[in-house]
This record gives C-alpha cells, sequence and structure tokens, in this order.
C-alpha cells in the first residue's frame, strides 16, 4: 500500500481520528450486536478504512440518514455511508455504490395492491422515515399519492400501523422481517427504485473522496464487502460491479 498523503489524513482524520456516521436506521448496513456495539458492512467498511489510514476510529452513531445528513453542518463526521440522492450531492463526495437495496412498500395482507406502481393514486397515504433515500425518491417522483413522514425508517412502519395508513415505503428487507413476524402483513413484489448505498464525504475535501473512492473499488473486488454482508446474514444483498 502506497504511503498516505497529508491532504488525506487532513481530509478524513484532520486530527488523527477517523469520525465514521454510522446509520442504524438502514439495518442492512448496520446492526447492533447483542452487547450493544455496532456491527455490519458499514461498520466493517468504517474499521478498514481508519486501519488503512493509520488512525483511530470514532463511530458516529444515529436512527436515521436524514439526521446523518443534517449532521454534515456540524462537522460531527468526516466519512459517511449513505445511498447516493441528487439532492445530497450538492453537499456531498459519494464513492460507487457498494450496496444496491430495493425500495418497496409493506401493505395489509388483505390489500387490493399487488404492484409498486398502484400506490400513486390520489387519496392513498404512504408512510416513509422522514429524509431516507425512499422519501427523497418518491418526493420527486410520486405525483398524486400523500406521503406522511415518521422519524425514523423503523418508526415509518409505526406511522402506517398506527394511522391505518395505505402502505408503508422501505427497504425491503427490514421489511419482509417485519412481515414474516407479523401476520396480516405482506410486501409487494417489485421496487420503485434500486437504492445505491455509498461511502461519503464532504464535497470540498476532494482527497478525501478521491481515496475512499480507490478504497471502495478494492473492498469490493476483494470480495470484502460480499463477506461482510453475509457475516450478518444479508448474503441477499447485491454488491454492484
Amino acid at each position: 500500500m502506497n504511503e498516505i498523503s497529508p491532504a488525506v489524513l487532513t481530509d478524513l482524520a484532520p486530527d488523527g481520528v477517523l469520525r465514521a456516521a454510522i446509520n442504524f436506521g438502514n439495518p442492512v448496513l448496520a446492526q447492533q450486536a447483542a452487547d450493544g456495539s455496532p456491527q455490519g458492512v458499514s461498520v466493517q467498511l468504517a474499521k478498514a478504512l481508519a486501519e488503512e489510514l493509520g488512525v483511530r476510529l470514532q463511530m458516529v452513531t444515529f436512527d436515521a440518514a436524514g439526521k446523518v445528513f443534517a449532521a454534515l453542518e456540524q462537522a460531527a463526521w468526516t466519512v459517511a455511508f449513505l445511498a447516493i440522492e441528487p439532492v445530497r450531492a450538492e453537499q456531498i463526495a459519494f464513492s460507487d455504490p457498494y450496496v444496491a437495496i430495493e425500495g418497496t412498500y409493506l401493505v395489509a395482507a388483505d390489500s387490493a395492491f399487488k404492484e409498486v406502481d398502484e400506490l400513486d393514486r390520489s387519496g392513498l397515504r404512504l408512510a416513509v422515515g422522514k429524509g431516507a433515500a425512499y422519501d427523497l425518491y418518491l418526493s420527486r417522483t410520486l405525483q398524486h399519492a400523500e406521503l406522511c413522514r415518521a422519524e425514523t425508517s423503523a418508526a415509518a412502519v409505526d406511522l402506517f400501523l398506527e394511522q391505518g395508513l395505505d402502505a408503508a415505503a422501505g427497504v425491503r428487507q427490514p421489511l419482509e422481517k417485519f412481515a414474516a413476524a407479523h401476520s396480516g402483513y405482506r410486501v409487494l413484489e417489485g421496487a420503485f427504485t434500486s437504492i445505491r448505498q455509498a461511502m461519503a464525504v464532504p464535497r470540498q475535501r476532494a482527497a478525501g473522496a478521491e481515496f475512499v473512492q480507490r478504497f471502495i473499488e478494492r473492498q469490493k473486488a476483494s470480495g470484502f464487502v460480499r463477506q461482510a454482508l453475509d457475516a450478518t446474514g444479508h448474503g441477499d444483498v447485491a454488491v454492484p460491479v
């Protein structure tokens, strides 16, 4: 491995600490182990990056992607794990995606809806997690249905249940986990979007962003990302080539 340049260290660990934002709001990427410690593919990538840089790792945890993005203004992190979105890209430099997951809907088992495209109708109310990638996508693309926002993605399911909404939007895997544990609900086949998860660096930190891009390329090519997903039971999640 080549020597790390001072510009990269200044961008990613200005005081010798890599501050990585870990979002528990997406359980495909990060989860809490039995002892409460963070685990998952984003955690493993953060640890590997800190080791490669030769710096200490500080994980800054959040319960929603929207809160991760909002914390950018407070310089709370130097690297994050977020879905690629045009609104975010104005302030963030994204790596290539390391994971691609589906955005879909949870509905009642007796719901008439079969396809995701059927949910964009006047009078329909859909629960979403505020600021999540799928919230941003649906906010741009839905023309008729109303979005009802909860503070987190997990709370969006609660909102769907409490208010008797027509559907809850979210990431396929946690929605399927909920449906498997609660009779009377199902997840629609198909997806309204592919959510491309990437590593993120504040846009003005160009040297750090370039380094993170090359880092992600290596971790995908080596099988590191695939292994980290498999280790936490997410073997069904795609790693983009």
